[in-house]
């Protein structure tokens, strides 16, 4: 799978994660394989250092303005402050198989995955090619 973004968006997103210690998150909105926009979200988790969970009002609110003819959710990004930019086994652990994008931004490099069903139903991420424009 080819998804689109805009170099404006993913060097916001490097920016935002370079400027923290902590994961970063948010979310990916577009459709069609095209990420149009972000929306930065407050990482909520016990142990941010370590670990990302998105305010689940940041993520209502999208939900809400998609109804209402907003953009889509299609994803999420975050941050490996001081990993790689490669799901890790808590991410694995915490995801749905259900076809979201996964951008990880680890250092200048971000990379994108995609959540999907392993042949254990577990969820197994598949790289998918972040077309920058």
């Amino acid at each position: 799978m080819r998804v689109t973004i805009s170099s404006l968006l993913r060097d916001r997103i490097v920016a935002l994660a370079a400027a923290d210690d902590r994961e970063i998150c948010g979310l990916l909105l577009g459709q069609g394989g095209r990420i149009e926009a972000i929306g930065p979200a407050a990482n909520v988790a016990a142990d941010p250092v370590r670990h990302f969970e998105l305010d689940p009002m940041a993520l209502i609110a999208a939900h809400r303005a998609a109804r209402s003819g907003g953009p889509t959710v299609v994803g999420h990004y975050h941050s490996h402050p001081s990993g790689v930019a490669v799901p890790s086994a808590t991410d694995a652990a915490c995801a749905t198989p259900d076809g979201t994008l996964w951008l990880i931004v680890a250092g200048n490099e971000a990379r994108l995955w995609i959540a999907q069903p392993g042949p254990d139903g577990a969820v197994a991420f598949a790289e998918a090619l972040l077309d920058i424009r």
